[in-house]
């Protein structure tokens, strides 16, 4: 199913063959009402899920905001493969109305492009989509990942799928929320590999006195919002960055203290993962010398290659190193996909 917004549309000429289309086409209806808000199911990954009522003038800000932030025009051409349900499908139909977008629409599975050859300007996908559709992805000029951490074995495969493609792509990795209304942040995985998010036009972000990211971002969500995610903030003051940008560094009901030193896993994890193509976890075993001991969770059958490389990781100091490696054959994952860390600590 194609849409082209550049052009005047008339929803009842449209002629959806599939659920998906039909919810997509519901959606647009909703939209094109005269009420001034829309239903949004959160995804609840960061808790239970719940219906938020929301302007639609907030949508029309988020999307301008990040197609500014893309260099998206009148008339480019855009691939929807995300569920409609949740906000990520339905920014995509906003940004493209806000834009006028031409717009191909396909049913949310796993692998997406996998009948598709056209070429499009802008794309938004989730990790495990780009996973599946590695191949394809030189096809897309603007490509967004998110719903999910982009993992630094997907960030290896992309890096040489697109470079030996000699691809034409700019991939971005998100930062947002439900109550964010999408993104507030992308951050460049190709061809530049940055290691911060830059905030998007209109948004303000600081820190707490935990160390966790606060967001002021008036044009999207009137309160102030608070989040659990530990942040290093680059440069504020300076005149070098136009933007603010900011590092996650972790979760901060995620924090391990070993030996009174609180260590952030997914740093530990990123560091790992740039060395092994496995799945790896670091979780902290209660330890009456220690308090918790750093213990580092390996998925799949240990062998000498492994080893080897696990020893050669650089650790920032002798304290960050694992206490004890342990290889399992699976590691336990919520329905989304993302690592039930809490069923891996009641494991050991």
């Amino acid at each position: 199913m194609q849409i082209d917004f550049s052009q005047n549309i008339n929803l009842l000429s449209l002629s959806p063959q599939t659920e998906f289309e039909r919810k997509v086409v519901s959606f647009l209806e909703e939209w094109f009402s005269d009420s001034e808000t829309v239903l949004v199911q959160t995804s609840g990954s960061t808790g239970v899920p719940k219906i938020l009522e929301v302007e639609k003038v907030r949508m029309l800000n988020s999307a301008k905001m990040t197609c500014n932030f893309l260099g998206l025009k009148k008339g480019d051409s855009a691939f929807l493969c995300l569920p409609v349900e949740y906000i990520s499908g339905k920014m995509m139909l906003v940004r493209s109305i806000e834009r006028k977008l031409k717009l191909t629409i396909v049913n949310p599975t796993s692998k997406p492009l996998e009948n598709i050859e056209q070429w499009f300007d802008f794309c938004a996908m989730s990790p495990l989509q780009v996973e599946n559709s590695l191949a394809k992805t030189k096809n897309i000029g603007k490509l967004i990942i998110g719903g999910a951490q982009v993992s630094e074995t997907l960030k290896k495969k992309l890096n040489q799928a697109l470079t030996s493609s000699n691809a034409q792509t700019t991939v971005f990795e998100t930062y947002g929320m439900s109550e964010t209304l999408s993104h507030i942040a992308l951050k460049e995985l190709f061809p530049t590999d940055e290691n911060y998010f830059s905030v998007l036009d209109g948004i303000e972000v600081s820190k707490d006195e935990r160390g966790c990211l606060t967001i002021f971002a008036p044009k999207l969500n009137a309160e102030v919002l608070k989040t659990n995610d530990l942040v290093e903030l680059r440069n504020l003051e300076s005149d070098k960055f136009d933007r603010q940008q900011f590092k996650f560094l972790g979760r901060t009901d995620n924090v391990i203290n070993s030996a009174g030193l609180k260590i952030c896993p997914e740093e530990l994890e990123s560091l790992v993962k740039k060395k092994i193509a496995n799945e790896a976890v670091f979780i902290g075993v209660t330890n009456d010398l220690l308090g918790k001991k750093l213990v580092l969770i390996i998925e799949g059958i240990q062998n000498e290659k492994l080893l080897q490389d696990l020893s050669e990781i650089s650790y920032p100091t002798k304290n960050h190193q694992p206490k004890e490696i342990i290889f399992v054959e699976t590691i336990p994952r919520k329905p989304n996909g993302k690592i039930d860390r809490m069923e891996l600590k009641k494991r050991f």
